[in-house]
């Protein structure tokens, strides 16, 4: 199953995975909402989801897959090499991550990997997970849930409460508890702090759907 908001690039997936006489999608959407009621039909053994999308995002996604379905297989397949994301991926439940400016050929053997039940991961991910490791404050946004992490970028994309409230199927007071939650847990203020301190990290960049 492909999650990815571009149509063009979902269309490129599908014709180098279905060239395998192992593979085939079985169903492909652009929104993240969307995707959650497919896979309940569409029998999918491994989802290849984007993280940057418009309203509900990859992680979130994820995090709703796996509680629905303890045993689902995700694989990341993401522009962004920024280690705080893929480690909130892999709490949110992916079984891999590869950036999509790896070689296309890869894609294939990840999707096998992760189909086995075998971590995934592109070397440029894995690099930028060692240089995380090496850094002063390199659990700072590991304090973070998935959805604290998924409140976050709707956040930075300026996103009103009321309207992450929406996508996220949440009432207004539990999203302005998260939002207290997540600058207490990341020692910050207010949200020109906020903001700030994701810049610092590399983080606006790859909250942008």
């Amino acid at each position: 199953m492909l999650v990815d908001d571009h149509a063009v690039v979902r269309e490129g997936y599908r014709r180098l995975l279905e060239r395998e006489a192992d593979m085939s999608v079985v169903a492909e959407s652009g929104d993240a909402t969307e995707a959650y009621q497919l896979y309940k039909t569409a029998a999918a053994d491994v989802v290849v989801v984007d993280i940057s999308m418009p309203g509900r995002g990859g992680i979130d996604l994820i995090r709703q897959l796996r509680q629905w379905d303890a045993k689902a297989r995700v694989l990341v397949f993401s522009m962004h090499a920024n280690a705080s994301i893929a480690l909130q991926a892999f709490k949110a439940g992916a079984g891999g991550y590869f950036t999509k400016s790896s070689d296309p050929e890869t894609l294939i053997d990840a999707v096998r990997l992760v189909a086995n039940h075998r971590p995934a991961l592109c070397p440029e991910i894995s690099k930028a997970l060692a240089m995380s490791r090496l850094e002063d404050d390199k659990t700072s946004f590991d304090k973070l849930s998935p959805r604290e992490f998924e409140v976050l970028r709707l956040i930075i994309e300026a996103k009103s409460t009321e309207e992450i409230a929406n996508n996220l199927n949440l009432t207004p007071k539990t999203v302005g508890n998260y939002h207290y939650s997540i600058k207490s847990k990341l020692g910050v203020s207010s949200d020109i702090d906020l903001v700030y301190y994701c810049m610092r990290r590399d983080l606006v960049a790859g909250f942008v759907a």
